[in-house]
């Protein structure tokens, strides 16, 4: 099983550009041992830091609000919660322990993403995955995130809000 803790996106190629940024990063914020690893997925780096992922992600915000391009190489940070096996009963499994993050007047979104996994259609599994949580739905603008990541043959959840996921794309000072 993987122990990530920060799911990292990067361009396709561009790893070892990737890994230097992110350990630089990471150890700028204090961490003086990043372990920052391939996954099976070109352009999704693993990562395991001993800082809390969503101070990494707030940091990171700040900092690219300081320093005009950073981060240059990588383009989404994600935190991670727990991993477990990518079998649709396990993940439903985790999605049931979890949903009690998501409180009943907060709404949520389910957010997927699959690499390296052809098992169930898109739709299909968030139609499963979603069938714990009996908050109220909604894709625009949630209160929370549940996101699961699935690499391969294990998957990645976490419940984290809107402001607890990095992405250069939807960045305000991008904008």
């Amino acid at each position: 099983m993987y122990d990530f803790n920060l799911l990292v996106s990067s361009s396709r190629g561009g790893y070892q550009a990737a890994r230097r940024e992110i350990g630089a990063i990471l150890r700028a914020m204090g961490d003086e041992g990043p372990v920052v690893s391939r996954t099976p997925v070109r352009g999704l780096v693993g990562v395991r830091t001993g800082l809390e992922p969503r101070h990494v992600v707030r940091e990171l915000r700040a900092r690219q609000e300081r320093e005009v391009g950073c981060p240059q190489h990588t383009c989404k940070w994600v935190p991670v919660e727990v991993w477990v096996s990518a079998d649709v009963e396990a993940m439903k499994d985790m999605v049931h322990r979890l949903r009690d993050r998501i409180g009943p007047s907060e709404t949520w979104r389910l957010t997927l993403h699959k690499h390296r996994y052809r098992l169930h259609h898109q739709i299909e599994l968030v139609r499963i995955l979603a069938e714990p949580v009996t908050a109220k739905v909604d894709l625009d603008h949630p209160d929370k995130i549940l996101r699961v990541d699935i690499v391969g043959e294990q998957a990645a959840v976490s419940v984290l809000a809107p402001d607890e996921v990095f992405s250069v794309a939807r960045s305000p000072a991008r904008h």
